[in-house]
């Protein structure tokens, strides 16, 4: 069956106006306007949308799709909108829904849904639930934006209590984690962070909001490391911004005066390239990872050194933004939030490209796996098959496995890491060193794991600017491995006679349909 997207979407999507960023995916114009349209009546949360939008916000597809990496589960409740997720001690997955005001459980040991209805939520209500996290006292505490309430459901009673986030003009009660006693929540358009004290006394629960050093910025997701700091970033839309660190130990010692709250505080200028972070994670070696929502790039910060490493995903696959009229010129993945897994990679959902990515900083590599669903009206899609994104906004590791949401499909989704990865890709070489003018030689060696390995191709990307470098390779468009062999492509890497002095990374790939496997290079340009 061919899909068509709706003009209108793809009209805000190439403008850039819908998904350039976390700002316009994050605040409440991103759920559209009542229509005028027909509205059939079903009993569903499908009611919430006129005809015309169904497709577009609620599901494009009758049943949840599978890849050998990759599988899928159709909610039973019609057009709920799965949004943020997490997982309990026993290990059942929760998440939010932002068509019904309500949290739902997932067994992945039986594949039953319970969706616990909330007879506090208004009839016909939506709201934005990015945050959720799980307490010890076997409650699901999670953020709801369209009222800025922080709401707590109780798993043994079944019940839901909501509490009034400190809200200013702006706000949006965005990302929520449990640490100890206490709720740490981003002000996404309050430009603050939010402390909550959940050991509730008389007077219910406190705050403490700790203003951003950037007036009128955006505040965005944040990560606590071993010293119990607090590290997020604080950002204007095309404006620049800082990362910021929060020393959270002497807050007791400094009362709540906010010129006293910002001597705790210290920032760092974002580097070159670094837009709209909106993901941020802490490695066990102190390193602040960071994901950059207008772009193909994320980064490292060493803060001993006070310095930034760039790094690049591969391109989007062309299943994710389809370019049917030709003007996509440069597709970028948009990493959207970041954490790290028990062995110390760091995975990130890539929303415009439909994939979940895995990078493993000690080897430099990167594995990306597609999501099988696509939804057409959220790209380029027009008469195209197999063509869109399914809005992958949140993810949880448990395990091998990496859960996920996709908010416009109506599923929930699993990542199966335990798999063997169909090949593996190393390069000879690990560092280059290249004059301008220069050019040099590196094998790419692609290393089967099992047998019957579908097609694949060699990719390459830079976060080089401009043409300082430029990469190319001696493998064809599309070829197999045969006989179990490794295949080795000769790659070569040019510097312009105009390129600037500088180290950047150069991601050398091969991609099937389903599965990226990439390698980083990195590459100092000298004078």
């Amino acid at each position: 069956m061919k899909k068509k997207t709706k003009g209108i979407v793809f009209f805000l999507f190439v403008g850039g106006i819908m998904l350039t960023s976390g700002v316009a995916i994050g605040i409440p114009g991103l759920i559209p306007e009542d229509s005028v349209s027909v509205n059939t009546p079903t009993g569903t949360p499908l009611d919430n949308f006129p005809d015309v939008q169904r497709a577009q916000f609620c599901s494009s597809e009758d049943s949840a799709k599978s890849n050998h990496y990759v599988k899928e589960y159709k909610i039973p409740t019609q057009c709920t909108q799965p949004l943020a997720i997490t997982s309990d001690p026993d290990g059942n997955l929760w998440f939010t829904q932002t068509n019904t005001g309500q949290v739902a459980k997932f067994d992945p040991i039986t594949e039953q849904f319970t969706e616990y209805e909330n007879p506090r939520w208004p009839q016909g209500a939506r709201s934005m639930m990015w945050g959720i996290d799980y307490s010890p006292d076997a409650s699901i505490w999670y953020t709801e934006e369209q009222t800025d309430g922080i709401w707590q459901f109780s798993i043994l009673d079944e019940q839901y209590t909501r509490t009034d986030f400190p809200k200013s003009a702006d706000s949006l009660p965005q990302r929520l984690s449990i640490e100890g006693s206490q709720i740490i929540v981003n002000d996404f358009t309050g430009s603050k962070l939010s402390l909550l004290d959940i050991v509730q006394d008389t007077e219910g629960i406190s705050f403490l909001n700790i203003p951003s050093p950037v007036e009128n910025s955006f505040t965005a997701a944040f990560a606590v490391d071993s010293n119990k700091d607090i590290w997020y970033t604080n950002w204007v839309f095309q404006g620049g911004g800082v990362l910021a660190k929060l020393n959270q130990e002497k807050i007791s010692d400094m009362g709540t005066n906010e010129d006293d709250l910002f001597d705790l505080i210290d920032i760092y200028t974002f580097p070159s390239g670094m837009n709209t972070p909106n993901g941020i994670a802490v490695g066990d070696d102190g390193k602040i990872w960071i994901v950059d929502t207008s772009s193909n790039f994320f980064f490292s910060f060493e803060p001993d050194t006070e310095s930034f490493t760039k790094y690049i995903t591969s391109a989007p696959q062309l299943s994710s933004y389809g370019n049917s009229s030709g003007v996509i010129k440069n597709p970028v993945s948009r990493p959207y939030w970041a954490a790290f897994d028990e062995n110390g990679r760091l995975v990130f959902n890539e929303q415009t490209a439909n994939r979940i990515g895995i990078f493993d900083p000690t080897k430099e590599s990167l594995v990306e796996y597609l999501i099988p669903s696509n939804n057409p009206n959220w790209a380029d899609c027009e008469g195209i098959e197999n063509c869109g994104l399914v809005q992958v906004f949140d993810f949880t590791i448990l395990d091998e496995k990496i859960w996920f949401t996709e908010w416009v499909e109506n599923n929930i989704g699993v990542v199966d890491r335990s798999l063997p990865l169909y090949f593996d890709v190393e390069s000879d070489r690990q560092k280059i060193i290249l004059k301008k003018g220069e050019q040099t030689q590196l094998n790419l060696l692609i290393i089967p794991n099992i047998s019957d390995i579908p097609n694949l191709s060699v990719t390459s990307l830079t976060t080089a600017p401009f043409s300082d470098l430029i990469i190319s390779h001696d493998a064809p468009n599309v070829f197999q491995l045969n006989d179990g062999s490794t295949r080795t492509v000769e790659v070569t890497i040019s510097a312009s006679e105009n390129a600037i002095p500088d180290v950047h990374k150069i991601l050398l790939s091969a991609q099937t349909d389903d599965l990226t496997v990439s390698q980083f290079v990195t590459v100092i340009i000298e004078q």
